[in-house]
């Protein structure tokens, strides 16, 4: 990965745009998990003891371009920042078209990016308004590196330097280390309701992995494939064919997506319902799977143990009714023990491990959802490669 990084540089003085990803949750204007804030702070931190004149902005949530609201204002995430630093931190609003000025060793929120006419679109114009306020850009959200913006693209293409911030690239290092050259066996867990979503990501790790472990509602579409009832389940029975089709071809290198052999059942989806233990080869028509039985969960958990690599995206089971979570809770402690280089991505991902409490023993915790996704295919992200052409055209 060839990009220059934000520490390569000398900031004394200068002014430094940072587009991080602190996209967090909001209620009644406090931040209610503030994670991305926390990695973020990393890359503030080094921009402000090295003297430089910092700028951060993010986007929050999905507002309309050109209208302010209270509701999609950064203030609650300056605030936030604030506490952090122990000074007082100002939210500037008509960031683009105003002028302001920032002390050296001073930092500044620039107000939620997705406002500005012209950001989701990547216009030009846009992105040259924001290359004019920096010396030195710093593109440090991994979570948006899939979407060519005007603050994570454009920007990048005309700022005087361009460089990755520092979660940016441990995110990269991470995800080539556990995906480029990864230790063997490697193991992948994909889970999530529905098998179209995942789909492209499952066709190419199973070129990739070793194990395939597919959870959640992509179980049942795989449990339908190899011939089980799976009631009324959360099933794509389009996808079947697709589901026989990856099994065969692992197979045919010694490779495999394990099936559960018992699972945990409910009539319908609610908190209060009871859970059932049953045989993978018993589910009635009137049932719906909601969690691997205790059996299934012991072979993943062996599987996890003797691996190189493991590779976690999405529970394996309702994991947010205590009755359904006896799965993930056993795959959460075998991430946590087992001694591969263990990598976790996505929002339900992240809960899980909140909730089993192994945040500190997973090896790369990544806070990106639809970036995490989109590597694990093979895709080039747009917000790397323009990292990687100005690093280039500085060195030529």
């Amino acid at each position: 990965m060839s990009v220059i990084k934000v520490t390569d540089l000398d900031l004394k003085g200068k002014r430094v745009f940072i587009r991080a990803d602190l996209n967090v949750p909001v209620k009644e204007g406090k931040v209610t998990s503030d994670a991305r804030i926390a990695a973020s702070m990393a890359t503030i931190n080094y921009c402000l003891q090295q003297g430089a004149k910092v700028m951060v902005t993010s986007h929050l949530g999905r507002p309309e371009e050109g209208v302010w609201s209270e509701e999609n204002s950064l203030k609650p995430v300056a605030d936030n920042i604030a506490a952090r630093l122990g000074k007082p931190v100002r939210l500037i609003k008509d960031w683009v078209e105003d002028d302001f000025e920032i002390a050296d060793g001073e930092l500044v929120v620039l107000e939620n990016c997705r406002i500005n006419k012209g950001e989701k679109k990547n216009l030009d114009e846009t992105a040259r308004k924001y290359a004019q306020l920096c010396d030195v850009f710093v593109m440090d959200a991994f979570g948006t590196a899939h979407r060519a913006e005007a603050s994570t693209y454009g920007i990048a293409k005309y700022a005087p330097v361009a460089c990755a911030g520092i979660l940016l690239t441990e995110e990269l290092e991470a995800l080539t280390k556990a995906l480029l050259n990864p230790a063997r066996p490697m193991i992948a867990i994909v889970g999530g309701s529905k098998v179209s979503t995942k789909l492209t990501v499952l066709e190419s790790l199973s070129e990739k992995v070793d194990q395939l472990v597919v959870g959640g509602g992509i179980a049942n579409t795989f449990l339908n494939a190899a011939g089980k009832n799976v009631g009324k389940s959360l099933c794509e029975d389009d996808l079947v064919p697709t589901a026989k089709m990856l099994m065969d071809k692992m197979a045919k290198r010694n490779a495999r997506i394990p099936i559960a052999v018992d699972v945990v059942v409910g009539k319908k989806f609610d908190a209060n319902e009871p859970a059932i233990l049953k045989d993978a080869d018993s589910v009635s028509d009137d049932e719906m799977i909601f969690d691997i039985g205790p059996k299934s969960a012991q072979e993943l958990a062996d599987i996890i143990m003797k691996a190189g690599t493991v590779v976690w995206n999405g529970p394996v089971g309702v994991f947010e009714f205590d009755q359904f979570g006896a799965g993930t809770r056993t795959v959460a402690m075998a991430i946590a023990e087992t001694k591969a280089f263990t990598l976790a991505g996505g929002g339900d991902t992240i809960a899980a491990i909140q909730k089993y409490d192994i945040y500190d023993k997973v090896s790369y915790i990544s806070t990106a959802g639809g970036a995490f996704l989109e590597f694990l295919e093979g895709k080039k992200l747009p917000a790397v490669e323009i990292l990687e052409q100005r690093a280039g055209e500085k060195r030529s």
